[in-house]
């Protein structure tokens, strides 16, 4: 009871020393309390969506996907005849049978052509309005659509590009473009995520987005009352055969959670990852606020000993106080995780995912996980401490505060320092000699553990060193004041070591990923340059098929000489090892590509690959397969016959681009598949005639005008287009890495303001001897900025490391170029001198702010 009134005494005394420490407690927690919030949310979301979607049984064409969004080759939804609906109504156990018609492979755009589709990546659909549809979504304006020229769109759609009723908007699927009036607008009556949603009536979605009356691309079938799922499931399959895909609610819903599972598990992991590296710094925090705490409570912890205090009270005493510390800071950080997911939502909202807070679901495990997780690493962080606290001898009390180092620590902690950055640096140059990617990306972990943590331990020995350089080359031009920056920075270096290895860890980071993505931004602009012999590209942002219409429009371009088609589909590969390989890709270009894409060959010639009947295979594909030029490779297309195709020529997989693509022409395509059944073009590739570059980039912007689904790039805007998408990645990588940077500027705050009490005595004694008040303010904020500084360049000169020999992994996927981003690096290190700056202001105002006559009576 004793040690723990005292525990609670020296909390409570010592509460404003505490407060940054329980501030990073605090953000931790808070952010993995909100990232398990928040993903939470969003599975609760789309789990009440998916079950209020689907019907009791539904059945869908025998190819359609699982989750009953796909799109064949040709760029129409697979369908089933109408007929199978009336088959349906005469299945015991069925109240109801309704066919549906949908595609998410659309465009629409409103009457200036501007895109009508969600920007957050979430997908558009049109379909028919049927009485499923009218469980999920009330009409709020205007009626359903009864006509060819009525359409109907949810309602955040319409606010959100301010469409009203009346307004013109056109469907653009890969059959042509439907122009329609809008005639009402339905509002979910469950949480919409995002999706743009657009209803016709049924026989005009099958002309539109099929081509094809009385067919359907699903069958909503409803259960007689008493009948399960299950067995309505059993019923039908019966009725109809194995020749189609049948699947209860529970099996879509869970088919369609799975599709985004994925990626909603990447987010989390992801986020959780940067939650750990935040902890990792504020753990830096926890042990410096302890230490000196110990160190400034010496005499106090020495006259405790003396009148009969144990090491073990005084070590249970300091656990007690960090426990004190991680249950405020992670109670108030759990509360402040549902708050962060909260704005996490608004943010999403913000953007187009919408996500409604009567779905916030904080599950009992949350705060349990976030509240153990802080006490856990607190009291962790603070077990050396109290341990350097237990083991203050009696005699303490009779000397000043503050304790001797301990010079054999030191030497061992040296040693194991310099052995684990050895290994650290062994393990980074085995990555960077590694033959495969697989194998020295293990490497390079190990290498990333073991010199971090190699750094983090011989700090102290670093610092030494390190600050001298840089007191010399920024401290010293401020004269006096520069030189006592400069010692109070050495004066401990384990202290400065640890708190400039709090800002290292994130600062690495961020190296080590600038030069990641600036180094693929490199080599793929590289590869272009060297690869691509085409002046331009024309694709859909959105993934749609080129109608035939829109190759005409391209190819109608006078200032071109060239097109090139560009197609993908799919065949089951008899290899002549024996084996069979089922859907296996297969491009089919015009021979021309050849031409377009410089693509090397290991052996033949690509241009023969367009030869009829014939193709091109990839090196590893050839050597798995034992194949060789003129080897023959059984192909049985998809909605097509069987060829034996010829291997005229077989590629290198030392490429970026079209890695691992096996090629055939399109005329040997169309061979064996029939007309109707031919796939789409993916992309188009233009090649305007000598010094026409600028007129054939106006004209095919111009002639695809009627196009909007597609957008024409030159080789400039597709390399902006490049940079522009990694950077993005970047931009929220280091946003989240802000916390953990955030943390760290917290601990460069408290271990100045832990170091002014403890320097109470010597700054009174300063200003009694002529040091003013500005001079003092300015010697902190020096000995801040150095402190930075120093972090800065071990986070950095770690984190290039870590980035270049990345980038020797990424060589052996073809992006050859190392690039450093140096105006990155050195924003950081000169945005390091001004978080240095920041960090100081508080400490030394209150510094500044000290009678002088009372701080020399400070014992």
């Amino acid at each position: 009871m004793t040690v723990l009134k005292t525990s609670m005494r020296n909390f409570f005394a010592h509460k404003g020393r505490m407060a940054l420490s329980a501030v990073a407690v605090l953000l931790s927690v808070a952010f993995v309390c909100g990232t398990l919030v928040f993903t939470d949310t969003m599975n609760t979301t789309f789990d009440k969506l998916f079950a209020a979607t689907s019907s009791d049984v539904t059945v869908s064409p025998k190819d359609a996907s699982d989750s009953g969004d796909s799109t064949s080759d040709t760029g129409r939804p697979p369908v089933l005849p109408g007929s199978v609906i009336g088959r349906l109504r005469g299945v015991d156990g069925v109240k109801s049978a309704e066919g549906t018609v949908s595609s998410s492979s659309v465009t629409v755009v409103d009457a200036d052509k501007d895109n009508l589709s969600p920007t957050s990546g979430a997908p558009t659909i049109v379909g028919s309005w049927d009485s499923n549809d009218a469980r999920t979504m009330k009409i709020t304006d205007g009626a359903a659509p009864r006509s060819a020229d009525q359409v109907m769109v949810d309602a955040d759609t319409a606010d959100k590009h301010h469409l009203k009723l009346g307004d013109e908007i056109a469907v653009i699927s890969a059959l042509g473009t439907h122009p329609a009036k809008i005639s009402g607008i339905a509002t979910f009556t469950v949480t919409n995520p995002g999706a743009a949603i657009f209803y016709l009536d049924t026989a005009t979605a099958q002309r539109t987005l099929v081509g094809e009356s009385d067919v359907f691309t699903g069958v909503n079938v409803t259960a007689a009352a008493g009948v399960s799922d299950a067995a309505l499931k059993k019923d039908v399959v019966s009725a109809l055969g194995t020749g189609y895909k049948v699947q209860t609610a529970k099996e879509v819903s869970d088919a369609n959670q799975n599709e985004i599972g994925g990626f909603l598990d990447v987010m989390r992991y992801a986020m959780l990852g940067f939650a750990g590296v935040a902890f990792l710094v504020g753990i830096f925090l926890i042990i410096n606020t302890f230490s000196m705490l110990v160190a400034q409570r010496t005499r106090e912890i020495g006259l405790m000993r003396a009148i009969g205090s144990s090491r073990k009270q005084v070590n249970r005493s300091v656990l007690i106080e960090a426990l004190l510390l991680g249950v405020v800071g992670s109670v108030l950080g759990v509360a402040a995780g549902v708050g962060i997911a909260v704005g996490l939502m608004k943010v999403m909202s913000s953007v187009g995912m919408k996500l409604s807070t009567d779905d916030l679901t904080v599950a009992w495990t949350t705060p349990v996980a976030g509240i153990a997780l802080g006490v856990i690493v607190t009291v962790l962080a603070a077990y050396l401490p109290a341990r350097r606290a237990g083991k203050i001898s009696p005699m303490a009390a009779l000397r000043d505060a503050g304790a001797p180092a301990d010079a054999r620590a030191g030497r061992v902690r040296a040693v194991l320092g310099v052995l684990l950055t050895a290994g650290g640096v062994a393990s980074l140059y085995a990555a960077s000699q590694a033959a495969k990617a697989t194998e020295g990306s293990l490497w390079l972990g190990l290498g990333v553990v073991l010199s971090l943590i190699g750094f983090v331990v011989i700090g102290p020995l670093l610092a030494s060193g390190v600050v001298r350089i840089l007191g010399a080359v920024v401290l010293r031009v401020f004269g006096p004041v520069g030189r006592m920056a400069e010692r109070n920075a050495l004066r401990n270096p384990r202290r400065t070591g640890a708190t400039g290895a709090a800002l290292m860890i994130g600062l690495a980071l961020v190296a080590c990923l600038s030069v990641v993505g600036s180094s693929m931004v490199a080599s793929a602009t590289d590869q272009l340059d060297k690869t691509v012999g085409t002046d331009f590209i024309i694709q859909s942002d959105s993934g749609q098929r080129i109608t035939p219409e829109a190759v005409g429009a391209v190819k109608s371009v006078p200032e071109l000489e060239r097109v090139t088609e560009y197609r993908v589909t799919e065949g089951d590969y008899t290899t002549p090892d024996g084996r069979t390989l089922k859907d296996t890709a297969i491009t089919a270009a015009d021979p021309t590509y050849a031409q377009d894409l410089r693509t090397k060959t290991v052996a033949g010639d690509i241009a023969d690959a367009y030869k009829p009947d014939s193709m091109s295979v990839h090196e590893k594909f050839a050597k798995d397969h034992g194949i060789r030029l003129g080897s023959k490779i059984k192909v049985d297309f998809k909605d097509g016959s069987a060829a034996r195709l010829t291997v005229r020529a077989i590629t290198s997989d030392d490429v970026v681009i079209d890695k691992g693509a096996m090629y055939t022409s399109i005329d040997t395509l169309k061979k064996y598949v029939p007309a109707k059944r031919m796939p789409l073009d993916v992309l188009l590739f233009g090649t305007a005639k000598d010094g026409q570059q600028d007129a054939a980039y106006k004209a095919l912007k111009a002639g695809l005008h009627d196009y909007p689904q597609y957008t024409v790039r030159d080789q400039t805007d597709y390399k902006q287009e490049l940079k522009d998408q990694i950077g993005q990645l970047l931009n929220l990588i280091y946003g989240l890495l802000a916390l953990a940077i955030i943390v760290a500027v917290l601990g460069v705050v408290n271990t100045l303001a832990l170091s002014v009490v403890e320097r109470t005595r010597e700054i009174g004694l300063m200003r009694a001897i002529g040091l003013s008040r500005r001079q003092l303010r300015r010697m902190i904020r020096l000995e801040s900025v150095v402190i930075a500084l120093f972090g800065a360049l071990l986070g950095l000169g770690l984190g290039m490391g870590w980035g270049a020999t990345a980038q020797k992994l990424l060589a052996l996927e073809g992006l050859k170029v190392l690039d450093i981003p140096w105006p990155t690096i050195i924003g950081v290190f000169v945005g390091s001198a001004f978080v240095g700056l920041f960090a100081a202001l508080v400490p030394a105002f209150r510094a500044g702010r000290m009678n002088v006559l009372n701080a020399i009576a400070t014992e």
